[in-house]
């Protein structure tokens, strides 16, 4: 069934009019008619099915029908990722949409090779994954922000996987094992030319990150955020239930 993500409240008997692209993608595109039915979702009221009331190419009408899931939120994981280019960062947020971050936190650090993202567009990447993956939430894509600021306005509490390309750092898995399972987490990915040498050793000092390695392997920032996230899912997230 098709899903899409509403700002919309969500509850039984409610009337939603769909904006023009999700219009012409259903009436259009998907060829849907009235009476058919689409399941929607806002973050909040969790998963509700919808019936098409009114189609038209620009204008589509929703009765909404019934609650089909209760809303559920994933672990608590943000990705912080340095700025790469474009078809690469958007694969990243693409990803971490589909693995189950929460976040994505757009970093600005001393070797960036970018410096500047479509926020917006990132944005509605992290809504479609979220749509096409059965998530009842999108994760949030936050605007570039230098590493240094970011990491002094750092959540108490929140511990860091920092990925350390150096190669003296503990595999993944075993740098996981020895944190408590409760905690709120997020990864960080450096840019492709990897950290300075003073941003490293300011990770390195920080009492909540976890240095770690992803193998003998250079990986691109694309690549590495995925094997981070897809092990820590392994290791901490709800790939365990």
């Amino acid at each position: 069934m098709i899903r899409l993500f509403v700002q919309d409240p969500l509850s039984a008997g409610a009337a939603l009019a769909l904006g023009p692209e999700q219009s012409r993608y259903l009436s259009s595109v998907m060829r849907r008619g009235v009476g058919d039915q689409v399941a929607l979702f806002n973050g909040r009221d969790g998963e509700w099915l919808a019936t098409l009331a009114e189609v038209g190419k620009r204008a589509v009408k929703l009765e909404v029908l019934l609650l089909a899931r209760p809303q559920a939120s994933g672990p608590d994981l943000d990705l912080v990722v340095a700025l790469v280019k474009r078809p690469r960062l958007e694969v990243i947020v693409e990803k971490a949409a589909e693995l189950g971050a929460q976040r994505v936190r757009l970093a600005l650090t001393d070797r960036t090779n970018a410096d500047r993202a479509n926020v917006g567009r990132l944005q509605a990447i992290a809504a479609e994954a979220a749509e096409q993956t059965g998530r009842l939430d999108v994760p949030q894509v936050c605007e570039p922000l230098r590493l240094d600021k970011l990491l002094d306005g750092w959540e108490a509490g929140r511990r860091l996987l920092f990925c350390d390309e150096a190669g003296d750092a503990r595999p993944v898995l075993e740098a996981l094992r020895e944190t408590a399972d409760e905690d709120p987490w997020a990864i960080l990915i450096g840019p492709e030319g990897g950290f300075s040498p003073s941003e490293r050793e300011r990770l390195r000092a920080l009492p909540y990150a976890t240095p770690a390695s992803l193998g003998p392997r250079i990986l691109r920032a694309d690549t590495a955020a995925i094997s981070a996230l897809t092990l820590w899912q392994a290791a901490r997230g709800d790939w365990r239930t």
